[in-house]
């Protein structure tokens, strides 16, 4: 189900409410003029508070984790702008990042030296920022501090406007790209004639070029303010500390004498069908089709969800029955709008450019319009219930979720309408799918790609919705779930928590800890053939793997997802020529029957025959889409260049895209079942687990399933190989895509063992490869010169052989080539120049320490370090012993390895995008005079 009921941006288990802080004689003399904040509501861990100014304040302590989230939602998004003040809510976004008058006035650096993981989002009701860091109260202290700052005191500057807009614009570029994107697009807007709901967040190219800084400053003004936010604490803290905290930061803040105006424009009653046609250049054919619904606040929203998984699950929905099945199709969707207003739902379709996708189109509305006529069984209704609720209650494990899903509800106007969401999923009907598919899925209110005349057109009238206060009046909250232990995630006491040993082939890392809803991760991973046994398997193995839980000897492919669902388990199963592997996320009363059913699919799999067509097809379709795209056929020739000296044969050639269609389209099933039969086995295999478990009931399962589960052929891990490549310059024209794609790479004789490893892993950091925005080269092209939206550097090191890389890459405009390039090297050159200063280095290394420690605090990224680690050889001091290098560098050290691996000279260049396009476009606008640039326009120089 789409949305926020039961999609990925859900929250986290739910802690006991905490009580009301009583104020002490030294916390009245420290806020003696601030009136104590007013508890208002508390529900299933949650607590509500509101401060004098309005500012609502939600705490969810989960001390399990070793870190907190701080998520500040404003009640303001796409729905609030004006006539040409469309993408304002989320350019503002982009904006309070730049800075305040005087305390923090460098936020995105700040951020970064904090090792936060952090992001603001934009959506049609709302905008939210959030920050996830290291649980301490410096920490926790700076962040209040910053987001209650940047509320009222961002700089919103011109000069930092005229290169943001630029970033904006280039990801608007990004967006422009995708023909899927853009028709849905069409579509939304074509389906909301008056309501803003029709306006894509990121707003109109215009908008977002022109508008003025006053206006801007004005809408900040008006909406960052302390009666129109929700701030969120979730994580490890002292509640009672904290709630003093935040009234010390936020409730000096004066609640505004303005007066917010409600929206009112409502979108009145489709009176027909509407029809889009999009032409650009592209490889597969797209279908989509909106219908108007009521908002997330009417009671018939979640049986609107429910409906559209009904349509759409795999392999049971009805349309992935009638187009993917039958070939007709290669991939369907649906998702449904849960907004504060009424919204849509929309369903999509991709084909082949040698199908008809007239005959799609049709099948899509058959099948939509006449879904009332053959109503749901309570099985299947129930059985999208189920996976509904199981996607929920694992979501609500996670604290750090809990921002951008409430967030959602914020903007409807309640936090507790999630679990007022979740009530009302449990009571579905197959009598309330029949009725709310007869009411609006209704031909007259269909925005589709073609027009449809109707004799005697139909309404479908939207219900108006009941305020919130009547929604929740008789609302009962559930039992908060179990909370967690206190975990100390230092290498030196996770190595001490777990415990390693060997049961036949399969080497095993188990660490046992208490757990928030008693969730536990798994990893699994089997190795397998040499370099001589595996030649030519790439595809067949490829689809072997994906087979896996496609069938097997005692369940179909739905009863198997049935099972999973049942057992609350998220499994993947994935893999190629050299390995496979497996995953789990479930609780611990189910993760030994989830074992179970993930050995049954890797020891019993039946490989169908239409489960592998289709299969076939979705690859085939997933290469044809990317075919002209910037970023895939710039990737292709990195591809091409790191690997393209080996034999095609060899599993670590890199086929370009035309080569993996024609092996996709050539591919046998039967291949795929040899290669399972003659490579598949835990001879060679790695298992860890983390999370709340019985480490003997693991072992039990381990022995009995795997133990004597041998790989018929000879495992021999395969090199990899260092190749100097020299320096190259590729241009790639890719016509009729707005945005442009820049690699450049080096390839290094390395490992991470090496001296000067840690040296270019904190150097890397700080030039390109940090999390945040404060890096040199985010620095210098994003903040400064406004070329692109996503620009940054990553360095590689294999851990087993002297093979590694450095890689550059942005996405920018193409007319902006000559620019970005040069802004590019010109940052290379000074970092091998001058290197770094000792302050940027000593905010990298705690930014650096910090953001490892963020992610050792996460059970789902841990699992899969400790399984590297049994394949590797090592344990957690080896990441200790890392850090302790990264803490003893000095700039010398920093600067001499750089210079040592890093040359321009040696750097290859790949460039790809419409640059053609962009020197016509150049040329009309200067009107036939001669730009001084020759490469701001056409191909780029070889």
């Amino acid at each position: 189900m789409k949305k926020i009921i039961l999609s990925g941006l859900l929250l986290c288990l739910l802690q006991p409410a905490i009580a009301q802080p009583k104020p002490t004689p030294s916390t009245q003399k420290a806020s003696a003029s601030l009136p104590i904040p007013e508890k208002v509501t508390e529900a299933e861990g949650i607590t509500e508070y509101k401060l004098a100014n309005g500012l609502k304040v939600l705490l969810f302590p989960d001390p399990s984790k070793q870190t907190i989230t701080v998520n500040i939602t404003y009640l303001v998004g796409s729905r609030h702008e004006g006539y040409g003040e469309t993408g304002m809510s989320h350019l503002l976004e982009h904006m309070v990042f730049k800075g305040t008058k005087e305390k923090h006035k460098e936020v995105a650096k700040e951020i970064s030296d904090h090792g936060a993981q952090f992001n603001g989002t934009t959506w049609l009701d709302r905008t939210n920022y959030f920050e996830t860091f290291a649980a301490t109260d410096e920490n926790l202290d700076w962040a209040l501090d910053m987001e209650a700052d940047r509320m009222i005191n961002s700089r919103i500057a011109k000069s930092e406007l005229e290169t943001e807009m630029t970033v904006v614009r280039n990801e608007f570029e990004r967006g422009e790209n995708d023909p899927g994107s853009v028709l849905m697009e069409r579509i939304v807007s074509t389906a909301f004639l008056w309501h803003n709901y029709g306006n894509s967040t990121i707003g109109a190219r215009s908008d977002i070029e022109k508008v003025p800084i006053e206006n801007l400053q004005a809408y900040y003004r008006k909406y960052y303010q302390p009666d129109n936010a929700v701030l969120l604490v979730a994580g490890k803290f002292d509640a009672i500390k904290t709630l003093k905290l935040i009234n010390e930061k936020f409730g000096v803040i004066p609640r505004p004498e303005r007066v917010l105006t409600p929206t009112f424009t409502a979108e009145p009653t489709q009176d027909g069908e509407r029809d889009v046609t999009l032409r650009r250049v592209g490889d597969v054919q797209v279908v989509g089709m909106a219908y108007h619904i009521p908002s997330g606040l009417h009671p018939d929203y979640v049986a609107v969800d429910v409906m559209t998984d009904l349509l759409t699950d795999a392999p049971s929905g009805r349309l992935y029955k009638a187009l993917i099945d039958t070939k007709k199709a290669s991939s369907q969707f649906g998702m449904t709008f849960q907004l504060k207003e009424p919204g849509l739902v929309y369903f999509g379709s991709e084909v082949l450019k040698e199908k008809s996708v007239d005959s799609v189109r049709q099948i899509m509305i058959n099948t939509i319009e006449n879904f009332a006529k053959t109503p749901p069984t309570k099985e299947e209704v129930d059985r999208i219930k189920t996976k509904g609720i199981k996607n929920i209650e694992l979501l609500l494990n996670n604290a750090q979720r809990v921002g951008v899903g409430l967030s959602e509800f914020i903007a409807q106007g309640d936090w507790r309408l999630l679990f007022h969401t979740r009530n009302q999923l449990e009571k579905i009907t197959p009598a309330d799918i029949q009725r709310v598919a007869a009411a609006y899925f209704k031909s007259s209110n269909r925005t589709s790609g073609t027009f449809y005349p109707t004799e005697k057109p139909e309404r479908a009238e939207i219900p108006e919705a009941k305020d919130v206060a009547t929604i929740l009046k008789d609302f009962k909250p559930k039992a908060a779930v179990s909370q967690g232990e206190a975990f100390d995630p230092s290498p030196a006491n996770i190595d001490a928590r777990t415990k390693t040993e060997k049961i036949g082939g399969v080497q095993l890392a188990l660490l046992s800890k208490k757990t928030r809803g008693n969730s536990v991760y798994a990893r699994m991973t089997l190795r397998f053939g040499d370099e001589k046994s595996l030649m030519g398997t790439a595809t067949a193995a490829d689809l072997a793997a994906d087979m896996l839980t496609k069938g097997t000897a005692k369940h179909t492919r739905q009863q198997f997802q049935d099972e999973l669902d049942k057992l609350k388990a998220r499994v993947s199963i994935s893999g190629g020529p050299t390995q496979a592997n497996i995953s789990i996320e479930t609780t611990r009363e189910n993760l030994i029957p989830a074992m179970k059913l993930v050995a049954e699919a890797l020891k019993q799999p039946v490989f169908p025959a239409d489960e592998f067509e289709k299969l076939k097809q979705e690859n085939l379709t997933a290469i044809e889409g990317q075919k002209s795209e910037p970023q895939a056929k710039g990737s292709e020739a990195l591809g091409q260049l790191r690997a393209g000296h080996y034999d095609k044969k060899d599993v670590r050639y890199q086929p370009t895209m035309a080569e993996q269609t024609a092996n996709y389209a050539a591919v046998k099933l039967e291949e795929s079942v040899n290669f399972y039969k003659n490579f598949y086995g835990a001879s060679n295999a790695t298992f860890s687990a983390v999370g709340d478990f019985d480490e003997k009931e693991v072992k039990d399962l381990i022995a009995a399933e795997f133990g004597n589960w041998k790989s018929p052929k000879p495992y021999k891990r395969i090199v990899d190989e260092f190749k100097e490549t020299g320096g190259k310059a590729i241009s790639i024209e890719t016509p009729d895509k707005a945005n442009a794609f820049f690699l450049a790479y080096q390839p290094l004789k390395i490992s991470d063992s090496d001296p000067n490893y840690a040296a270019l892993e904190l150097s890397n950091y700080m030039l390109g490869g940090g999390s945040g925005l404060s890096s040199r080269l985010m620095n210098r092209i994003r903040q400064k010169d406004g070329l692109s939206y996503g620009v940054g550097s990553q360095f590689v090191a294999s851990p087993l052989d002297q093979s590694g890389a450095f890689i550059g890459y942005a996405i920018y405009a193409p007319e902006n080539l000559a620019k970005l390039e040069s802004a590019f090297k010109e940052e290379i050159e000074k970092v091998l120049k001058e290197g770094f200063t000792q302050k940027e280095i000593d905010e990298a290394k705690k930014s650096w320490l910090q953001s490892r420690q963020v992610t050792r605090s996460q059970d789902n990224a841990l699992v899969g370090s400790l399984n590297s680690n049994l394949f590797l050889g090592r344990n957690m001091m080896w990441s200790e012993e890392l850090e302790n290098k990264i803490k003893s560098l000095t700039p010398a050290q920093i600067q001499e390895a750089t210079q040592k691996s890093i040359d321009l000279l040696k750097m290859s260049f790949i460039k790809a995008g419409d640059y053609e396009g962009a020197a016509k476009k150049m040329a009309e606008k200067a009107k036939n005079s001669t730009s001084e640039s020759g490469a701001m326009g056409g191909a780029p120089k070889q």
